[in-house]
C-alpha cells in the first residue's frame, strides 16, 4: 500500500496544527479549504502542479514530493529499499519499508486525533 497525496498533505496539516481555513488563509485564499479537504479524503487525486506549488510554499514541505505523489513525476519508490524515505523514516530508529511508512503516518494521525478528543 503506497502513500497517497492526500494522505501525506492530511499528515503534514494536522502536523503543522493548521485548520483547513488556516490553510486556505496560508494560501492567499488561492487554494480553498474545500478543495484541500476533498485533497486530503482523496477526492481529488491529481491537482494542478500550481495548487501543489502553493500548498508546498504553505506547508514548507518538497514540491517535488507532492508532484510526485499527484503521479506528475515518476515515484520515489525507485529507491533501494534499505534506503530511508519520507519524513516518517525520522521517527524510526531502523529503515522503514514503504507499507511500515505508510502505517505509521497513519498510526501518527490516528493518535493525533485521538490526541484533540
Amino acid at each position: 500500500m503506497a502513500l497517497t497525496l492526500g494522505q501525506y498533505l492530511g499528515s503534514i496539516r494536522l502536523d503543522r496544527k493548521m485548520s483547513l481555513r488556516q490553510v486556505e488563509e496560508a494560501t492567499n485564499k488561492e487554494v480553498s479549504n474545500a478543495y484541500i479537504s476533498q485533497l486530503e479524503n482523496g477526492r481529488i487525486t491529481a491537482p494542478s502542479p500550481n495548487v501543489l506549488h502553493t500548498l508546498a510554499e504553505a506547508y514548507g514541505v518538497d514540491y517535488i514530493t507532492l508532484m510526485q505523489l499527484a503521479g506528475y513525476l515518476p515515484a520515489a519508490s525507485e529507491r533501494p529499499d534499505q534506503a530511508r524515505h519520507g519524513r516518517a523514516a525520522t521517527f524510526a530508529e531502523h529503515n522503514l519499508s514503504k507499507d511500515e511508512e505508510v502505517e505509521l503516518l497513519d498510526y501518527l494521525q490516528f493518535l493525533r486525533t485521538k490526541k484533540r478528543t
